[in-house]
C-alpha cells in the first residue's frame, strides 16, 4: 500500500510539474481563460468594427465541472469582432495558436481565426459549422522585438462576416524554428516594411531633385540681394537752384 501511495504521489508531482512547465512556455496572460470576473476574463478585451449589442455579443465561459474556460464571439450581423491581448515579444520564432470551432459562419468571407492586427497575418479560418480544431501560424520577429496584438476573431479586414466563434486554450510559444513544411509562416519585419509608404523614384533622382532645389534657392536669394543693392545705390538727381537775381537785373535794364 505504501508503495502504491508513493507511486501515486510521484505521478501527481510529475503532472503538476508538466502543467507548470506548459504554463511557463506559454507567453500569453490567462491563456486558458481561467481568471476573471463578471463577463471579463483578465488580460483580454473586446473590439469590433461595429461594436454594438445589436451587432456582436461577447461571452466569457469560466471553467466549471472539469470543463476548460472559453471565449465566444457571436456576430449577429456582418462584422469583424474579436477578443484581444497586447503583448511585447523579443526577436525570434513563435507559434501562435488556439483551439477553435465555428457555428453557422457563411463561407464567402473570412471565418473564425486567430490572427494579429497586421495585414494578412492569420491562421487558416473555420467556416460553416465545425468541431474543435487547433488552428495557428508561425511568426518571425527580428530586430529588437515588437509589440503585437493577438486576436481571437470572427471576420477580418474588409471581410465582415456573421456567425459564432468559440475559443479555448490559446497559446503564444517561442520555438527554435517552424517544422519543415509547416505553415502558414509570416515574417513580421518584412510585412511592416512592405506596408510603409516608399518615396516615388530612385534614390539618385531624389538627390538630384534636392540639389536642384538648393541651387534654385541660392540663385534666387543672390538675385534678390543684388537687386536690393542696386536700388539702394541709385540717388535722385540734384535740383538746380533758381537764379532770381539775374532775372531782376534784366527787368531793370529793360
Amino acid at each position: 500500500m505504501r508503495f502504491i501511495a508513493l507511486i501515486l504521489t510521484v505521478i501527481v508531482a510529475l503532472a503538476t510539474a508538466i502543467a507548470a512547465s506548459a504554463d511557463e512556455s506559454n507567453l500569453l496572460h490567462n491563456p486558458a481563460f481561467n481568471v476573471g470576473s463578471g463577463n471579463s476574463p483578465d488580460n483580454w478585451r473586446t473590439e469590433a468594427w461595429i461594436n454594438s449589442p445589436e451587432a456582436v455579443q461577447y461571452r466569457w465561459i469560466p471553467p466549471a465541472n472539469g470543463q476548460p474556460g472559453g471565449l465566444e464571439v457571436i456576430n449577429r450581423q456582418p462584422d469583424d469582432a474579436r477578443w484581444m491581448q497586447t503583448m511585447a515579444l523579443g526577436p525570434g520564432w513563435y507559434h501562435i495558436s488556439v483551439d477553435a470551432r465555428a457555428a453557422n459562419v457563411p463561407t464567402d468571407k473570412t471565418g473564425v481565426n486567430i490572427s494579429l492586427l497586421e495585414d494578412g497575418i492569420m491562421s487558416p479560418d473555420l467556416r460553416g459549422t465545425t468541431g474543435w480544431q487547433r488552428i495557428g501560424f508561425f511568426l518571425r520577429i527580428g530586430g529588437h522585438g515588437a509589440d503585437i496584438e493577438v486576436a481571437l476573431r470572427v471576420g477580418g479586414f474588409s471581410n465582415l462576416n456573421r456567425g459564432a466563434g468559440y475559443f479555448r486554450d490559446a497559446s503564444v510559444e517561442r520555438i527554435d524554428a517552424p517544422p519543415p513544411g509547416a505553415g502558414p509562416v509570416f515574417d513580421l519585419d518584412s510585412i511592416r516594411k512592405a506596408a510603409m509608404p516608399t518615396p516615388i523614384g530612385q534614390l539618385w533622382t531624389l538627390v538630384a531633385t534636392f540639389l536642384l532645389l538648393g541651387i534654385i534657392g541660392y540663385l534666387g536669394w543672390r538675385a534678390y540681394g543684388e537687386a536690393t543693392i542696386g536700388v539702394a545705390s541709385i540717388s535722385p538727381p540734384e535740383a538746380k537752384p533758381e537764379v532770381r537775381g539775374r532775372s531782376k537785373k534784366r527787368r531793370a535794364h529793360g
